[in-house]
């Protein structure tokens, strides 16, 4: 049997022999922290980042306490995706199949775009110990009375500000009302929004906050660009952008569904051949966008921020920021679809004045951004906001003269500056003239 550094958690031999089975040799940071509390029974709320471990986090603490001998639903896990849904999932017939408990741990995945009927008759028949979906079609089935959840031990909020981006908080709501007010309650965020809190206020009292911070927010393999965008349409520097680069697949992400159809529209009436991958897309556009991101169709599709957590895309070579996110944990996980694997990766920003103060702080968490424009294809490489902003602008020969022409007053009034530089800009607009003239 092989050993690993979970054992010091209180774990039954069954979990312990799927942590080896899974390979897993010691905890992750934020499977140190949440562990050892959800394993108690307390109820928290886990901030950490993709990739973090913090499925089996929860996953292994809610199985160490799975009664087989009931035939009650004991826990709840909701995503707010059918692609994460099924992700977890995943990691849940994996785990039981490691504790060989095929036959007696059971879990049913509740997701839209399945058979509703057959999905009531399954459920009414034989109750799953695990349920994982989404929180839709799992009121649906608390409403339709195929599964009776008053005796669940456990409830899991993964991905809780994308599911109050998403809007599907009211219906998470909805099922915690016909639940036991006591059940211990795990919620997962990359970030906790002020319009987040309400909710958390009103399902946990005084819970444990475990925050897990990268010490490198982004792998040394990965390079951050940033790119002006000066009025100009995001649309017209993505195809300069486009000429400058060979990606394998490029996301290109905006803050919401309305701009995503925009932008796709936009680069693809310009010959851009893009997909698109966001929350208004029904199940089946989603499930034909996936299939064919993976059959290489694509070179670059226009996501939202639901692209980049609970979707597992591979091969990103390149991420495009068309608009800057609110928060850094957004970037940080946008950005995070690349560089995988020891694997390099560019991540490029289009920038406004506005994001100087997010970029800011990324920089002090110690990401260093390179500034560029794209022209004619080409990188050209810029003076970073800082040098831009104390450098002052060479005067033109032109101009020098035209200020030349203008004779300071013998004695100086308040105003006489603008009166001399409105003087220089008649000369300046008179010479401009005679030199068109000359041509």
């Amino acid at each position: 049997m092989s050993t690993h550094k979970f054992e010091e958690f209180a774990i039954t031999p069954v979990i312990s022999q799927i942590i080896g089975e899974l390979g897993f040799h010691e905890p992750t940071p934020i499977q140190r922290e949440v562990m050892p509390a959800a394993l108690r029974g307390e109820s928290l709320i886990g901030q950490s980042h993709t990739g973090s471990g913090k499925t089996h986090a929860y996953l292994l603490s809610l199985l160490n306490k799975i009664d087989e001998n009931s035939s009650n639903v004991q826990f709840v896990i909701t995503a707010p995706t059918r692609e994460l849904a099924i992700q977890i999932h995943e990691e849940v017939k994996k785990a039981i199949q490691f504790g060989g408990k095929e036959k007696v741990w059971r879990s049913k995945l509740l997701i839209g775009g399945t058979d509703k009927q057959k999905m009531v008759d399954k459920l009414s028949s034989l109750p799953p110990h695990i349920i994982v979906g989404t929180p839709g079609r799992i009121l649906d089935m608390v409403k339709e009375e195929a599964i009776d959840l008053h005796q669940a031990k456990g409830f899991v909020l993964d991905e809780a500000d994308l599911m109050l981006d998403l809007g599907f908080i009211e219906d998470v709501d909805q099922i915690l009302i016909r639940m036991d007010p006591d059940v211990q309650m795990l919620v997962f965020s990359a970030t906790i929004p002020e319009r987040l809190q309400p909710f958390l206020k009103k399902y946990l009292t005084n819970p444990s906050l475990i925050q897990i911070e990268d010490e490198k927010p982004s792998p040394e393999s990965m390079e951050h660009r940033l790119v002006p965008l000066r009025h100009k349409n995001p649309a017209d520097i993505i195809m300069d952008i486009s000429k400058a680069i060979q990606p394998y697949l490029a996301i290109i992400f905006t803050n919401g569904k309305d701009h995503a159809d925009e932008l796709a529209d936009a680069l693809l009436s310009r010959g851009l051949e893009v997909g698109i991958l966001h929350g208004g897309l029904s199940p089946r556009e989603r499930k034909r966008m996936l299939k064919e991101l993976q059959n290489l169709r694509y070179q670059y599709i226009v996501a939202t921020d639901l692209a980049s957590r609970g979707i597992d895309i591979q091969g990103v070579s390149h991420v495009i920021n068309a608009q800057m996110p609110k928060e850094e944990e957004f970037y940080i996980h946008r950005v995070g679809r690349t560089a995988r694997a020891g694997l390099k990766g560019t991540a490029i920003n289009l920038y406004k004045e506005g994001d100087l103060p997010l970029i800011q702080k990324l920089e002090s968490r110690g990401l260093t951004f390179n500034f560029y424009e794209v022209k004619n294809g080409e990188w050209k490489e810029v003076n970073s906001y800082n040098e831009r902003q104390t450098r002052e602008r060479k005067e033109t020969d032109l101009e020098k003269k035209a200020r030349q022409m203008v004779r300071k007053p013998k004695k100086v009034k308040p105003g006489y500056k603008k009166k001399m530089k409105k003087k220089a800009d008649k000369n300046l607009k008179g010479l401009k003239r005679n030199q068109y003239r000359k041509k």
